[in-house]
């Protein structure tokens, strides 16, 4: 890729709202075009295994193996996490500062990372819960109603 095309892709990039510019230690500057750029405040719905991570955190902070075994806890054994899938969405979470490392430890020669929801974490699952509480509170009328017909 030229200079002069690479720029424009990068015009092209920041105009629409999907680049990411990262700096490094030695001053030098590394742009990297990233078409899924999408936070969590600017999602309508929250995707169940964040709900669940953010939920599980909110008993305060854990280590990945904790919150896996308590995302299953919380969801009646009906979402068990993989460690990939947990880890991509922590790197996620704390790239959006919804959660924090809170400590480190080594257990057995391993490290153990416990995380932490952060108030902005706090605040975002507590939305979510009312949005979906909004819902539920409607389904359950409607359902009420259509019971109320059908006899």
């Amino acid at each position: 890729m030229t200079l002069m095309s690479w720029a424009g892709a990068k015009l092209h990039a920041e105009w629409h709202g999907f680049a990411d510019t990262c700096a490094v230690d030695w001053g030098l500057r590394i742009d990297r075009l990233s078409v899924y750029k999408t936070s969590m405040s600017k999602r309508q719905a929250m995707q169940e295994p964040t709900f669940l991570i953010l939920t599980a955190l909110a008993a305060g902070p854990q280590h990945g193996y904790g919150i896996m075994t308590d995302v299953a806890q919380i969801s009646g054994d009906r979402v068990r996490l993989r460690a990939g899938t947990l880890y991509a969405a922590l790197d996620r979470l704390l790239g959006e500062g919804l959660v924090v490392v809170d400590r480190q430890e080594i257990v057995d020669g391993r490290l153990r990372r416990y995380y932490k929801l952060t108030p902005s974490g706090a605040e975002l699952l507590a939305g979510e819960a009312a949005r979906m509480q909004a819902n539920a509170r409607i389904a359950v009328g409607r359902l009420r109603t259509l019971a109320g017909g059908l006899t």
